[in-house]
């Protein structure tokens, strides 16, 4: 199983700021191989961690070992404590769920799929 790394670029707040994928954890720079995370943050001029794009929730969709909760994306935080990537908070009455670090919204999304419903943050409702 192949494995796809992300480098993710952090600003000074911890936001992602840019994110590059490659299978590669070294990559070769003037026929010598360095860290792909030392090579990205020497190009951004930035702190780059590494991420993977397979995760979601906690959960590694290919089987793999669980990696910092979830794939980063341009808006996310890193969180260092939870060592986690968290989306930004969609509305203020959702709540983060710690195991997922993902936030889940204070009603459950409708089971039926009769159609598509969209958060109404007025009625802390389904509409």
């Amino acid at each position: 199983m192949t494995m796809e790394y992300q480098y993710v670029s952090l600003d000074e707040n911890n936001i992602v700021t840019h994110v590059c994928s490659s299978p590669d954890e070294m990559t070769l720079v003037d026929g010598v191989e360095i860290p792909t995370d030392v090579y990205y943050s020497s190009l951004h001029g930035c702190r780059v961690i590494k991420g993977d794009v397979n995760m979601d929730g906690g959960v590694h969709r290919t089987g793999g070992t669980p990696f910092r909760k979830n794939a980063a994306n341009v808006g996310y935080k890193y969180d260092e404590q939870r060592d986690a990537f968290i989306p930004p908070q969609p509305f203020a009455s959702w709540t983060l769920n710690e195991d997922k670090c993902q936030w889940e919204p204070p009603v459950s999304y409708p089971t039926d799929d009769t159609k598509p419903y969209r958060w109404n943050e007025n009625t802390l409702s389904w509409v």
